[in-house]
């Protein structure tokens, strides 16, 4: 049952960072050239969103999975 509290936690922790932030980004290397002493790269910045939706079934599901993990019988 510690298994199963600590997989509730992180939904529910995930979730709500998925509905405060809504998305996150990084950037991601396309391209890079060396030409003698000079080098050239270009870095592409993506953007990931979460849905609002997803956010909300995470922590929906964390917080039955607690529920249900703190009965006993």
């Amino acid at each position: 049952m510690v298994v199963a509290r600590i997989v509730a936690v992180a939904l529910v922790v995930a979730g709500l960072l998925a509905l405060v932030y809504g998305g996150f980004s990084y950037s991601q290397q396309t391209y890079d050239a060396k030409v003698g002493p000079l080098e050239l790269s270009l870095h592409d910045k993506k953007t990931v969103t979460i849905p609002v939706w997803a956010g909300i079934a995470a922590v929906v599901a964390g917080a039955g999975l607690l529920f249900a993990s703190g009965r006993k019988g």
